[in-house]
């Protein structure tokens, strides 16, 4: 696996045709016409000769202060809102009233329009991006479509991953995944398009094949404000269909009606996991739907309802709603041609999403252990509501979460309350506390608990150790909250850990003593 920050080469373009392709309002110096680009980039700290530097007003630091920096590193323009008071004459300068914008306009101009040349599906909601997307990805691939794809804080090219920051990279670095695409064979890419993304203009200039809306619920107010915000964000992707694209809905959500008003009735297309929506009520062009007629603690048995035909199939993965994503995936493959019995057996072929629903298990311990990336109230709720309903008479359900730092307050006690009313043990633990203090986060989701058994350990190994060792035979334990992270963030260090690997460890060594429960002994003398 690489870092997410690497060395674009390879690709050059004029000054003057990248100035050209920008809308700008003013300009300061002159353009030599053999001035030639060689990266893009809005980090000053990435500079080489002949680079363009966009200086962005952001939330923490402002682009701006480093534009002296970026010219003595060698930057032959400067992007920019304001120009500075003293305008080094070795730098062409270009102001303009959105840098974001003008980022993603000169990413994708100088990394050859990579994305005209891919097919580019997106796909946006509040929870089951990563899964939908992965699934479309395999989809895609297994039926001769090489497919990229971009999500939450992974690039996978092939059998090759790139480690990402955030779930939609900056557009500089966004186009440079794009045109590597293109140079190792893919045909299409798969992305996952956050809110921020949509609103910081990260996606401006793509146009999108095909989009899907999963779902909306109480997410990333600290940042939104309102849910009507939230909503407002989400329907941009919308906007940015190319002609002839379509749009893939969850009518099953109560935002459907909203995110498809942005799309003409034709290009629609509506699934349903609950039957209680019809293509009728939404106008929709074409129409599927799933009906699970036997479910496991590992799986779905399925109906899957396409337009013309009807396919039944094993889902490998836990809950209805990972049917819906299914169903989702199912029915961009129909609405890329693809035929139905191939789109179904290529998902029926994924048996799990690292972080999603996620068993961890080992022979022998006579419990189910899962580790779920639900870090929301409607995530945690659904993820338990579907281990609730699998688990056997008598045995118990059990939870681990807490809640990440500097992130959205109001939803800290709700998860608290759901968990309670859920699950039958609650043990509170540290999820990338961040700059806050650990104990402020739990004393919050405390808050609601309505009842029930429940306990604090702010260490999150500790937890995830006592928790293994309350479990007895038929017990199920959900990990929530971090799912595929490989770190915890903590007083701003990254320090790694993983769920996964710690409930492995432990496990086997648990199984490990009770099976030889000599062995520790032995060891020691």
């Amino acid at each position: 696996m690489t870092s997410g920050t690497f060395i674009n080469s390879g690709h050059e373009v004029s000054l003057k045709a990248l100035v050209e392709a920008i809308e700008h309002l003013a300009v300061a110096g002159s353009i030599s016409d053999q001035a030639i680009v060689r990266k893009v980039t809005c980090d000053s700290r990435e500079i080489v000769a002949g680079a363009v530097f966009v200086a962005i007003k952001g939330y923490s630091a402002d682009g701006h202060r480093f534009i002296g920096n970026a010219v003595e590193c060698g930057a032959v323009a400067v992007i920019c809102e304001e120009f500075p008071a003293d305008k080094p004459g070795n730098c062409f300068f270009i102001k303009v009233a959105n840098a974001r914008k003008a980022l993603a306009e000169a990413a994708r101009i100088f990394y050859g329009k990579a994305s005209d040349r891919l097919l580019v599906i997106g796909v946006t909601g509040t929870n089951g991006k990563t899964t939908t997307s992965r699934l479309i990805t395999s989809m895609l691939n297994a039926n001769g479509i090489p497919a990229g794809y971009i999500g939450t804080n992974l690039c996978r090219i092939g059998d090759r991953d790139i480690v990402l920051d955030r779930t939609t990279p900056e557009a500089d670095l966004l186009h440079s995944l794009f045109a590597r695409m293109l140079d190792e064979g893919c045909k299409a890419v798969v992305m996952e398009v956050s809110s921020h993304a949509l609103m910081l203009w990260r996606v401006f200039g793509i146009r999108f094949h095909a989009a899907v809306f999963t779902n909306l619920t109480m997410e990333h107010l600290d940042f939104h404000e309102t849910m009507q915000e939230y909503a407002a964000a989400k329907q941009l992707l919308f906007e940015q269909l190319s002609p002839g694209g379509f749009a893939v809905f969850n009518i099953d959500d109560p935002y459907a009606g909203q995110m498809m008003s942005k799309v003409s009735p034709e290009s629609r297309f509506c699934c349903t996991v609950m039957h209680g929506n019809s293509d009728r009520e939404f106008q929709c062009n074409r129409f599927f739907s799933a009906e699970v007629y036997r479910s496991s603690i590992d799986s779905n048995f399925v109906d899957m309802h396409f337009p013309d035909t009807r396919v039944s199939l094993e889902v490998h993965l836990p809950g209805s709603y990972n049917v819906m994503n299914v169903l989702e995936a199912a029915a961009i493959g129909y609405g890329l041609g693809l035929d139905p019995q191939a789109v179904s057996g290529a998902l029926a072929s994924v048996s799990s999403v690292e972080g999603r629903m996620e068993r961890i298990g080992e022979a022998g311990t006579g419990y189910n252990v899962f580790v779920d990336y639900a870090h929301t109230p409607d995530a945690l709720q659904k993820a338990l509501e579907t281990l609730r309903r699998l688990k056997s008479v008598g045995s118990r359900l059990f939870v681990v979460f807490g809640c990440g730092g500097d992130r959205d307050r109001s939803k800290r006690p709700e998860m608290g309350r759901i968990a309670s009313e859920t699950a039958d043990k609650v043990i509170l633990t540290s999820d990338n506390p961040r700059s806050e203090d650990p104990d402020v986060i739990l004393d919050e989701i405390e808050r609601g608990i309505t009842g029930g058994s429940h306990i604090r350990i702010n260490d999150r190994r500790e937890a995830l150790v006592k928790v293994l060792s309350l479990l007895q035979e038929g017990d199920i334990l959900l990990v929530a909250g971090k799912g595929h992270e490989k770190y915890q963030e903590i007083k701003g260090r990254k320090e790694y850990f993983s769920d996964q690997e710690i409930l492995r460890n432990t496990m086997s060594n648990m199984n490990m003593r009770q099976h030889h429960p000599g062995s520790a002994l032995k060891e020691k003398t």
